[in-house]
């Protein structure tokens, strides 16, 4: 069903699925490529969803079922981004989406098929997990348009491959099959084309079963290790609200009864 929070794009659309929200970067006319306006509206999306204690997880794709997201609108250019001082303000928004998808309280996975370019791998690299079709073609080309990358961004980057693939990645402006970035570890899992919708869902409820404020706590813990934490969360604390809480209840309750749990978060 359609989510309640509006975007303030139509191009970014939600629907909400017993707990699971998809997110769908929608514009096909330009292989599903992200303008400022799309930029600017994540972050006010993320927040809501991050809010919102019937959402246990998030699955975000591109419309239709050629391209994942073929990077920014390179029509902006030209204008938006013509000049210094608009190109700041552009990779500004930029990265404000970047990490309002990364630092989203909810487990956030990407469903990748086709062209997963420039920015669109970005935003996959925000995610938390990446589940993507053998057909899938990873790239950054930066140093082949003369753009600066963000340097804030550049940490989901480089926790994800490592400093040296990524100076590779960037360098070099090379473009990855499935295999070589499975082999990086940017996916988690990959699939047929056939089979990455029913995969990815799967995943996405497999999570949403599990205790969300569990969940909420090893990600920030785990984003801390690597470097992406949110300043402004505590992970310990986290932690420690786990074991006061009534999930932790249900979990030993449910495993001495021999049943599965059933978790609402509080």
């Amino acid at each position: 069903m359609t989510y309640s929070f509006s975007p303030a794009t139509s191009k970014l659309v939600l629907s909400l699925d017993d707990g699971i929200v998809t997110l769908t970067v929608d514009n096909l006319p330009k292989r599903n490529a992200v303008d400022l306006e799309m930029w600017r509206a994540f972050p006010a999306i993320m927040e809501a969803l991050g809010r919102d204690s019937r959402v246990r997880a998030v699955i975000l794709r591109g419309a239709g079922h050629e391209t994942f997201v073929s990077g920014a609108d390179i029509a902006e250019f030209e204008t938006v981004r013509a000049d210094a001082e608009g190109g700041r303000r552009y990779e500004a928004a930029n990265e404000a989406a970047f990490w309002a998808v990364a630092h989203c309280p909810k487990p956030v996975i990407a469903m990748i098929r086709g062209f997963c370019l420039g920015a669109g791998f970005g935003l996959a690299l925000s995610c938390d997990l990446r589940v993507a079709s053998e057909n899938a073609v990873f790239g950054i080309p930066a140093a082949r348009l003369g753009v600066g990358y963000p340097p804030g961004a550049m940490k989901l980057v480089t926790a994800t491959v490592g400093a040296a693939a990524a100076k590779d990645l960037f360098f070099t402006a090379r473009r990855l099959d499935a295999q070589e970035a499975q082999r990086l570890g940017v996916l988690q899992r990959l699939v047929p084309d056939d089979r990455l919708e029913a995969t990815t869902v799967a995943l996405a409820r497999s999570i949403a079963a599990n205790a969300p404020l569990t969940i909420r706590a090893a990600k920030a813990a785990i984003d801390a290790a690597v470097g992406i934490a949110h300043p402004d969360v505590d992970p310990v604390a986290l932690a420690d609200r786990c074991f006061d809480s009534a999930d932790a209840v249900e979990g030993r309750t449910a495993f001495l009864q021999k049943r599965q749990p059933v978790f609402t978060g509080r």
